[in-house]
């Protein structure tokens, strides 16, 4: 017999994980490609592929390539452009009818920087990576959606703690590792259940964890544009509104000056949710795979190029930051993405036999009670 306790456990597991197991199914089959999602959109043609030129090839300055994106898509305005260290020779940029456009409804390309031609990404912008990823992240559902999906993962680590608890004293009955081969198909299930979810305990843990991070993204970011970002532009309160802005052309020098040691990763052009009315603002980062994740935002006057602050991170931007990578196993290569691949396909399989566990024993209640 169970003791109370480990009866309240044994309802909090099985309640948590019902709520959330077709959740977590669609969230564990769709993060299946994501994970080797670079390789896909080659293998599917989505990727953006730049023309061969000759080695050394001079680049056009970026307030060229803003008027090459803003060409290349009429009545738009150039929101952020994008730099690869894996493509030195291609620039993202990202086009909306409005600076402040939410994310959804703009568009994403491929600049090539020593011409100014546009690339198409259909990765980016539809297509089966697309949708993986609107349905891994937000369900098509927008910020709802993020929220949806955030307390499902927080019901999935009540789901994992209870599990780990109620595995604890039955460790010490039947022994670790032990999968009752001569007893029933249930009781094989329920040891392969258990053995797999210890197994996959720390990884299913920390994607959980990664996940509500980043499932909270959208609230993360508000957070800090009502904090830090609105510190540093408190100055232009009470500016008059920007009539005409400097052009773009010197804005990675300004940066790397202002931020020395460090690389550009993106760029947020005035009235952007990452800037302000009045800035432009450059997003550093370091050069290992940790700093890599963790940006500096240089924000330099829009009419006068000045730089007027360089921001500290956050805890909580440091935390979305790392947490987005880790979540799809971005950190290590290929190994690391092979790992996450079969822990994925192993979690599959400990949210399906959980399924069929709990219907095997509503059987048997309905079976005893008739």
């Amino acid at each position: 017999m169970k003791s109370p306790t480990l009866r309240r456990w044994s309802v909090i597991h099985t309640w948590s994980s019902l709520v959330c197991t077709l959740f977590l199914l669609l969230l564990a089959l769709t993060g299946l490609p994501l994970i080797f999602h670079h390789e896909l959109e080659h293998l599917l043609g989505d990727a953006a592929v730049l023309r061969e030129m000759p080695a050394g090839t001079a680049h056009l300055d970026l307030q060229q390539l803003v008027s090459k994106a803003e060409q290349h898509r009429p009545g738009e305005v150039v929101q952020y452009f994008g730099f690869d260290k894996d493509e030195p020779d291609g620039v993202l940029a990202i086009t909306a009818a409005s600076a402040g456009t939410e994310p959804n409804a703009s568009h994403t390309f491929m600049l090539d920087a020593r011409t100014g031609e546009a690339v198409a990404m259909p990765a980016a912008n539809g297509g089966f990576m697309m949708l993986m990823l609107r349905l891994h992240v937000d369900l098509f559902a927008g910020l709802p959606g993020k929220l949806l999906l955030a307390f499902m993962g927080l019901l999935f680590i009540v789901a994992i703690i209870s599990g780990t608890v109620l595995y604890a004293p039955f460790m010490r009955r039947l022994g670790f590792a032990s999968v009752r081969r001569d007893k029933s198909r249930r009781l094989r299930w329920l040891d392969l259940h258990n053995l797999i979810g210890v197994v996959t305990l720390t990884w299913a843990l920390t994607v959980g964890v990664t996940g509500v991070i980043s499932a909270l993204s959208d609230l993360v970011i508000a957070a800090w544009r009502n904090d830090s970002l609105a510190a540093m532009v408190a100055p232009y309160q009470d500016a008059p509104v920007l009539s005409e802005r400097a052009p773009a052309t010197r804005l990675l020098a300004i940066a790397s000056e202002a931020a020395p040691g460090m690389r550009a990763d993106f760029i947020a052009f005035p009235g952007t949710r990452f800037s302000s009315e009045h800035h432009y603002a450059v997003f550093m980062n370091g050069a290992t795979h940790l700093t890599s994740h963790l940006f500096t935002p240089v924000l330099i006057d829009a009419r006068t190029l000045e730089v007027t602050a360089v921001g500290d991170r956050p805890w909580y931007m440091d935390a979305m930051g790392l947490s987005q990578p880790l979540h799809f196993g971005d950190y290590g290569g290929r190994p690391m993405q092979i790992l996450w691949a079969v822990l994925d396909i192993l979690t599959i399989v400990v949210l399906g036999s959980g399924v069929y566990l709990w219907l095997d024993k509503r059987k048997r209640a309905r079976e005893a009670k008739a």
